[in-house]
């Protein structure tokens, strides 16, 4: 990796990611079929060892896809490349909205295969996104190691002072299956709970 050019980012989603999408664009999603979307994308990430066990998905008023990404912490070697954070950018450049409220076919929803951690968590009210999907919960993803960061002690009620809709522990039971298939297969967990020694490789 170049460190010649600091003031310079570049994220790219994996090769793969570009030939799986297109059969999802121009098809109304719901609920259920958004977060199987979300789901599978997390399933695929670790089947290409492109990132962590984690989807979002973006969708308007009318269920059609708006933005879409993976996890890519590992491959691209940048702690806040969450697969919402991605999925919110995207979305915000290709409505050309800072606030996604004002986006055409607002208002916006966030589809997460996995709880959102503090990070995300904390992004989602300032993008603008109307309604949170969840699968997996908390619970599902310290099984797999991860650490959620510390959030407000309201939790994913703290969304509801935006005004922002949360819908939890939808397809829980498949988004968790992916979180325990990267833990079995012993997949890097680069943000493990505090206090364990970590050294940057």
């Amino acid at each position: 990796m170049s460190h010649t050019q600091p003031w310079f980012v570049q994220v790219n989603l994996p090769k793969w990611f570009e030939s799986y999408l297109p059969s999802y664009l121009g098809i109304p999603l719901d609920d259920a079929h958004a977060m199987d979307l979300a789901i599978a994308l997390s399933a695929k990430n670790i089947q290409h060892h492109t990132g962590g066990p984690f989807g979002a998905v973006i969708t308007n008023s009318h269920g059609f896809l708006v933005a879409a990404a993976v996890n890519l912490v590992t491959s691209s070697g940048q702690s806040w490349t969450h697969a919402e954070m991605l999925a919110l950018t995207l979305a915000q450049i290709h409505t050309g909205c800072l606030d996604l409220r004002k986006a055409p076919l607002a208002p916006l929803s966030l589809y997460s295969s996995a709880e959102p951690c503090a990070m995300c968590l904390g992004a989602v009210p300032w993008s603008g996104i109307a309604r949170v999907v969840i699968g997996a919960r908390e619970e599902d993803i310290l099984v797999a190691g991860f650490d959620e960061g510390d959030k407000p002690a309201l939790g994913l009620a703290s969304l509801h002072r935006w005004g922002i809709v949360v819908n939890a522990d939808v397809q829980r039971q498949a988004a968790a299956a992916v979180l325990a298939d990267y833990a079995r297969q012993g997949g890097a967990v680069y943000q493990p709970p505090p206090l364990r020694e970590q050294g940057c490789e």
